[in-house]
């Protein structure tokens, strides 16, 4: 309220001043000046305080490599790296050069960071950590301030505990380093070229000598000029774990844990397919968390199945439906589950009518080994799985529901694939030089045959609605071993191959 005064009250002054006759020009330029010097001042104190936390202070790290479970290639190839820093001697009798960064690339999760720090421990450096977040600021100048910091920080820190050796870690680094627009001027490309001054000027001669380390999960954004060798060097891809890396995390996680003899690690790794090392550090402590919620002294395979769903899917929701929708998503859960225990056999690992997050039902899918490259019939099996949902209601209640909508954008995306591939009878074409006519022609046929044959799964094997459906309402949820049963059972009774038949059926049931 006082401010306002002021500034009311000064031109007011400032008029009287000027009627009585009162030269007002000295305190004119007076004000001027003072305000002047008080804006350099205010911006000066901004500036160093924000220079103040150009750096971070990280502890010693202790994680060591055979802590981090899984990713084997990925450990080797940046061992090697960091072997070039310990026996720098032997490396003159090749000729090699000292790498000067490596940058671990791969999706969230997957122990980037991690690395990082068993990577200073490993060659006993100075570690010396930052995002890429804390190099963009609002002041011209302050993020080169700070990248020009962080190496100073790291050089002292070396030889401050004896160290010949300093890892610098930039977490993050496709903020800092992102692509260059022309010719634009942005206060973050002047932070990015002092990052390439700073990494051209690390020498193999220097005492202590830096490597540069940057984690990013999309390394496709990075400056060219700073993926050119000379600067990061080697590229080390940190992917998702497989069955076999994933079985290794589970066990790192569950050593202090107290396991009940249920429990299978290898089962639950099967079942966490494309799950990352930190989702799988998830599952276990979900489960500790289910467990404790019970007070078991032991966290059993059930506690593991939820913290699965949990960590899959979402918490466990409130939300009520009515009978009605109960059954129609039940048959419909049941139709993905059939089509795809018949297309791939066990491959169902629970059907669920628990609501999670946005999806009232689910199929759980374990698939019995990891899958990276995909046949034509790898990827009809998959769409057709992806229809039996929507297949199902139709054959059961004569129409679908707005449930089936994200089966139908997956089944899609799918056929896309198979056209972009080759793998349909347009062969090999790119899908922007083909007319959307034709295109289209083609997603339906597509999906025409392999709605027929969804249809032909469901008919042959239709009393398994009767029967799985009453015990899916009951118990909420459907293990894959029940299913199986129920399938088996299903072929040894009468089948129902016409839609009038289903009909019926129906209507008496």
């Amino acid at each position: 309220m006082g401010k306002e005064i002021v500034i009311g009250a000064v031109p007011v002054v400032v008029a009287f001043l000027v009627f009585i006759g009162v030269n007002v020009a000295p305190f004119i330029i007076a004000a001027l000046i003072l305000s002047f010097l008080f804006f350099f001042v205010t911006k000066q104190g901004g500036m160093s305080m924000a220079q103040k936390r150009t750096t971070v202070d990280v502890p010693k790290t202790t994680v060591k490599f055979n802590e981090i479970g899984g990713q084997e290639r990925a450990k080797k190839e940046l061992k090697e790296a960091l072997d070039f820093l310990i026996h720098k001697d032997s490396l003159k009798e090749y000729g090699i050069r000292p790498l000067k960064g490596l940058l671990l690339t791969g999706p969230p999760g997957t122990g980037k960071t991690l690395m990082a720090k068993a990577a200073a421990n490993y060659t006993n450096s100075a570690f010396v950590a930052a995002s890429g977040s804390q190099f963009v600021e609002m002041y011209v100048g302050v993020g080169a301030q700070r990248v020009r910091d962080l190496f100073k920080e790291a050089k002292q820190k070396a030889e401050k505990n004896n160290q010949d050796t300093a890892i610098i870690f930039i977490d993050e680094i496709d903020v800092l380093g992102g692509k260059r627009e022309g010719s634009q001027h942005r206060e973050y490309d002047q932070t990015l070229n002092q990052l390439l001054t700073e990494m051209d000027g690390i020498t193999t001669s220097e005492h202590p000598r830096v490597l540069m380390v940057a984690a990013t999960n999309r390394a496709d954004m990075l400056d060219d000029a700073l993926l050119r060798p000379g600067r990061f060097d080697r590229q080390i891809v940190v992917d998702l774990p497989d069955m076999k890396a994933r079985k290794q995390i589970l066990e790192i996680h569950t050593k202090n844990k107290p396991l009940a003899a249920d429990v299978d690690i290898e089962a639950v790794a099967r079942d966490t397919f494309n799950f990352s090392g930190a989702q799988l550090e998830s599952v276990t402590n979900e489960a500790a968390i289910y467990a404790f919620r019970e007070e078991s002294k032991e966290i059993t395979n059930r506690h593991f199945s939820h913290a699965i769903d949990k960590v899959m899917m979402g918490e466990q929701t409130d939300r009520e439906s009515t009978s009605e929708e109960r059954e129609r998503v039940a048959n419909h859960e049941l139709g993905h589950a059939i089509v795809s225990e018949v297309v791939r056999p066990d491959s169902v690992s629970q059907v669920s009518l628990r609501p999670r997050g946005q999806a009232l039902g689910y199929v759980r899918q374990s698939p019995q080994q990891d899958r990276y490259l995909y046949t034509l019939e790898n990827l009809e099996q998959q769409i057709m799985i992806a229809l039996g949902g929507a297949v199902a209601e139709e054959m059961l209640y004569g129409g679908r529901s707005t449930g089936s909508r994200n089966d139908f954008e997956q089944a899609l995306r799918l056929v896309n694939t198979i056209i972009d591939s080759g793998l349909s009878q347009l062969g090999i074409v790119k899908m922007d030089m083909v007319g959307k006519e034709a295109l289209h022609e083609e997603r339906q046929r597509i999906l025409n045959e392999l709605l027929d044959q969804t249809r032909a799964i469901l008919r042959t094997y239709f009393p398994v609605f009767g029967h799985a459906l009453n015990h899916l309402l009951r118990e909420e949820v459907l293990n894959g071993d029940e299913f199986r049963v129920m399938l088996v059972e299903a072929q040894a009774l009468p089948k129902k191959n016409n839609i009038e038949e289903i009909e019926t059926h129906l209507m008496n049931a």
